[in-house]
């Protein structure tokens, strides 16, 4: 089919589910479930430079403390390392083996304390033992680690040494938009929400969809202007 003409409403599915495509699509997500992504950073930039293999995107930079109606763009978060370690100086929590180790938009910090001390900066889903729960400290200036309760429970007492390698300072935030030009411009807006970590059914899947669902509409006339907005 010329994909510079107007598909009949049975060609649709072809052009935009095209043989292969759940591969690709669970392909990609998985491609960006491993980064660190917050509602400011390099994560969310890295996501992008991914999603722009796929569709050419128009990027924003806010800086931090922009107005926006009610509220204002925060400083910038960048995190490069988290972990915690026991006396014997091995990692019992891991931001490098997971980025929900840590809580998003933590500040920075490096000290040992004992066990009891520490449980009480740790997140737990005590009702689901094995899973690292996602928590986030956007606007209050605190530190802190995720993990599976089943971990936790497990630590012996001792003491453990705590890092958290991140900035938080003045910089921006960034969004990104593909626009494909209809015959008028009456828009659909379609979103995808690009500011959580390893979170697959509320993150990459949506990431994955859009920018797909953009690429394969490239050439397609269509009566409305369509735009992409990947954003926190």
């Amino acid at each position: 089919m010329d994909a510079s003409k107007t598909p009949r409403p049975g060609q649709w599915a072809d052009v935009l589910c095209p043989q292969g495509i759940g591969e690709r699509l669970h392909g990609f997500a998985a491609e960006i479930f491993p980064i660190c992504r917050s509602i400011t950073g390099p994560g969310v930039r890295e996501t992008m430079d991914h999603i722009e293999r796929i569709v050419p995107l128009a990027r924003t930079e806010v800086a931090s403390g922009t107005q926006v109606l009610d509220w204002t763009v925060p400083d910038e978060w960048t995190i490069r390392d988290a972990w915690v370690k026991n006396a014997a100086g091995a990692r019992v929590i891991d931001f490098k083996a997971h980025s929900l180790h840590v809580l998003n938009y933590a500040t920075p910090m490096h000290a040992r304390m004992p066990l009891a001390d520490l449980k009480k900066r740790i997140f737990t889903l005590p009702d689901q033992p094995d899973l690292i729960p996602y928590r986030t400290s956007y606007y209050s200036k605190q530190w802190g680690f995720c993990a599976s309760h089943n971990v936790v429970q497990a630590l012996p007492d001792g003491e453990y040494e705590a890092c958290i390698d991140a900035d938080l300072a003045p910089g921006s935030l960034t969004y990104a938009e593909h626009v494909h030009p209809g015959a008028t411009t009456d828009e659909v807006l379609v979103q995808a929400h690009i500011c959580h970590p390893s979170l697959a059914n509320d993150n990459c899947s949506g990431i994955s969809v859009l920018a797909h669902l953009a690429a394969a509409m490239q050439g397609l006339r269509t009566k409305y202007t369509y735009r992409f907005l990947f954003a926190p």
